[in-house]
């Protein structure tokens, strides 16, 4: 059966009033896939998220959900379709991981209403599904950056969205903390939902991505399965580095590796 397609951006231009930032962007997203956003540092990648969550406008172009344009919805159902994980998040404030949960919930009801039991449900399900029931009761400043991640994770699923926008969902996270949130990424996409970080890692998306978008100057320089896309040629082309792309694991998965290293 062929999967839905969940969001479509078409030919869009993206920027500031003063300022265009990218322009003539197209791609579609499915229910129960990941896309991968890869691109240098101020390439547009965080402002071409931004548009299309909506906290700025298109400088032209379409974006649409299932099929329908989403330039006049409200910012409540903007935001029980989308799911958003920044970099990092938060604050400082002593709230329990529950607690900062459940302020996906405000996607539901007023900022201001009490949570109803449905709320505090939804949210007990979203900590139990990425696997932090056991620091539900933890205060949010006393865990780990990796847990802390998988927390604000569970907070935009709380939401209930279709589609999951995570930027740079590693950033400044270790090893393992790594490898825990990708796994995660992966296992949300089967159960469903259309998933698309952005990642300064290309093993990143070779492990877990259906397709890879390569932003670079504001245009999408290629557009594809992972293998097809993260070539030596691309990487010297966008990043101006020379790598080999290399098989491990019996040949499942590929690696760029500095060509001064091997």
């Amino acid at each position: 059966m062929e999967k839905e397609t969940l969001l479509s951006v078409e030919d869009l231009a993206f920027g500031y009033p003063e300022r265009l930032v990218g322009s003539g962007v197209s791609f579609a997203l499915r229910s129960g896939e990941v896309l991968c956003l890869l691109g240098p540092n101020g390439g547009g990648k965080t402002t071409l998220f931004k548009t299309i969550l909506g906290v700025l406008s298109p400088c032209g172009g379409r974006i649409a959900v299932a099929g329908e344009d989403v330039s006049t919805w409200s910012r409540q159902r903007r935001a029980q379709v989308f799911g958003y994980v920044p970099q990092s998040g938060g604050g400082t404030l002593a709230f329990t991981v529950f607690e900062m949960v459940l302020m996906g919930r405000t996607a539901h009801r007023g900022p201001f209403s009490a949570p109803t039991r449905e709320d505090r449900e939804a949210a007990e399900a979203a900590i139990e599904g990425v696997g932090i029931s056991h620091l539900a009761r933890r205060e949010w400043t006393r865990i780990s950056g990796g847990e802390r991640q998988l927390a604000l994770i569970a907070r935009a699923l709380a939401q209930g969205p279709q589609i999951l926008v995570l930027d740079e969902p590693t950033a400044n996270l270790d090893f393992g903390n790594q490898l825990r949130v990708i796994a995660e990424l992966r296992r949300l996409a089967e159960r469903g939902l259309a998933v698309f970080f952005s990642t300064h890692h290309p093993e990143q998306a070779f492990a877990i991505a259906d397709e890879v978008a390569i932003l670079h100057d504001g245009r999408l320089a290629q557009l594809g399965p992972p293998e097809k896309v993260i070539t030596a040629a691309t990487m010297l082309e966008v990043y101006g580095a020379e790598v080999d792309v290399l098989s491990v694991g019996g040949g499942r998965f590929r690696v760029c590796v500095p060509r001064a290293l091997t």
